[in-house]
């Protein structure tokens, strides 16, 4: 029963965070992104970035709970700083590398697989920062000493992180870049240039911080 009561509080303070400050630490990172992508990527993009978040929480949980609060003073030491940095540098080189205008099919199905990953490394890393509710999980996981419950307890904080407001701003915003490109159709080549250099400038200050 405590367990139990363990992961339904781990999944309303996730939530806590999904519907405030995730919003406003993650959206100009993703809406960069999915503003720079083509139609119809959008909410796949959103759900891989989410599937990240969710995968992080539930291994960090895990890392609490076999190693206590040696985790929480890894994160605070800038390690998430320089994954978050170093993600939306990636992130902004395949938006800029991407603009190639002749590219055979097999090389349209690999960067199509490729882009994947930055949504998903971009979701993962953003959820390395040191925070309050994230602080209150570790916590809590550490003093369990018990991996598969610390991971229960992460993986329950990560679905409720992924109730955010995100799932209906970053489809939006994909709608109206489609539009925009529809509409004048030079704007795509830019919209990926800007977005790539957005994402390049955000990931060298997020380094410079964990340095």
């Amino acid at each position: 029963m405590l367990e139990s009561a363990g992961i339904v509080s781990a999944w309303l303070l996730g939530l806590s965070l999904g519907v405030t400050a995730c919003t406003v630490s993650c959206l100009p990172y993703m809406g960069a992104w999915v503003m720079a992508r083509e139609r119809g990527t959008a909410l796949a993009d959103t759900g891989l970035f989410l599937a990240g978040r969710v995968s992080a929480y539930a291994m960090l949980g895990l890392a609490a709970g076999l190693a206590g609060a040696w985790l929480a003073a890894t994160l605070r030491s800038g390690v998430g700083h320089l994954a978050i940095g170093a993600a939306s540098v990636v992130a902004g080189i395949w938006l800029i590398a991407s603009q190639a205008r002749h590219r055979p099919c097999s090389a349209v199905g690999a960067g199509a697989r490729a882009g994947r990953v930055p949504p998903f490394a971009l979701g993962f890393s953003l959820s390395l920062t040191p925070c309050t509710p994230l602080a209150s999980l570790l916590a809590v996981a550490a003093q369990t000493g018990s991996a598969p419950l610390g991971a229960a307890y992460g993986l329950a904080f990560g679905l409720g992180a992924a109730v955010t407001p995100l799932l209906l701003l970053l489809p939006l915003m994909g709608v109206f870049a489609a539009r925009l490109k529809t509409q004048q159709a030079w704007l795509g080549l830019w919209l990926k240039r800007g977005a790539g250099g957005v994402l390049l400038v955000l990931g060298m200050y997020r380094i410079s911080l964990g340095i």
